[in-house]
């Protein structure tokens, strides 16, 4: 599995953010300390360092994180090479980015290539993971409202993301899809249910759905999805809205929607119970 450059730069931001703590200088300072160190009077600001630390700053360059490092007083050779490695693979270009103009920076589908769990709740739609091509295209159709250029290239980037299953060891998946996103597959996309059906018997993944008829629950405020992702790098919560992704990292946010998954999840149906509600649904349409 190739390396995801998406999880390398967010870690590259992580470490860099860690060290300065370590060192106790803000980010003021070690912006001054880099000028003085490298000559320039231009190239380096508070906001170049902050945007470092949170992954903002697109292109990593291994001479200023290698000054940083030297700013930080990181002398072991293994751990300078580690950083430098981890730089190139940050830089390295994931098949989704010839899919910017549809995807934007595709963050998501960067952190889906090597999350080891995905949890996902859906309050309208079935996950993207799991959309047959029908489905895919009649969602984007509907998005673009009329503007239907980029159609076939949403519908594309859609299918491609679906490799994830493909890995040696792909990601444990599972969701909760809200009834109301199954009430609004239409008979001619119900081959969209015909494939929930026959992925829900795949070892990885399990689905769940969630009645309408039991009522307000724990996410009524919209979907989710929670990834995590092998040692060292932590958990991430994925928000979206009609134009806005939102990622956030911090143990407490991290830890709330874990939590409100498992009680969403406890307000489900049973896989077999939800298998069974699915097939009901093909059988009317």
């Amino acid at each position: 599995m190739a390396a995801s450059p998406t999880l390398r730069r967010r870690r590259v931001a992580r470490l860099l953010f860690q060290q300065r703590e370590r060192a106790g200088l803000t980010a003021k300072a070690v912006a001054a300390e880099a000028k003085r160190r490298s000559g320039k009077t231009r190239g380096w600001s508070e906001s170049k360092v902050n945007r470092l630390e949170t992954g903002e700053w697109k292109r990593l360059s291994i001479d200023d994180v290698l000054l940083l490092l030297d700013i930080y007083d990181v002398t072991d050779e293994s751990e300078r090479e580690d950083y430098a490695r981890l730089v190139r693979e940050a830089n390295q270009k994931g098949w989704w980015a010839t899919y910017e103009n549809v995807l934007g920076g595709g963050q998501l589908i960067g952190l889906e290539a090597e999350a080891s769990s995905i949890r996902s709740y859906q309050s309208m739609t079935i996950p993207g993971l799991l959309q047959t091509e029908s489905y895919a295209r009649a969602m984007a159709t509907a998005s673009a409202m009329g503007e239907t250029d980029e159609v076939e290239r949403r519908v594309e980037a859609r299918m491609l993301r679906k490799s994830v299953f493909s890995r040696a060891k792909p990601p444990a998946f599972w969701t909760v899809i809200d009834e109301a996103a199954l009430l609004h597959i239409t008979p001619e996309l119900r081959d969209q249910l015909e494939y929930l059906l026959e992925v829900s018997r795949h070892p990885h993944i399990g689905i769940q759905v969630l009645p309408v008829a039991h009522g307000p629950h724990a996410a009524m405020t919209g979907h989710f999805v929670v990834m995590e992702f092998p040692m060292p790098d932590p958990p991430v919560v994925y928000l979206e809205a009609v134009s806005e992704e939102l990622y956030l990292e911090s143990e407490n946010q991290v830890r709330e929607y874990q939590r409100r998954f498992d009680f969403v999840q406890a307000s489900a149906l049973s896989v077999d119970e939800s298998r069974e509600l699915i097939r009901a649904r093909v059988s009317v349409l």
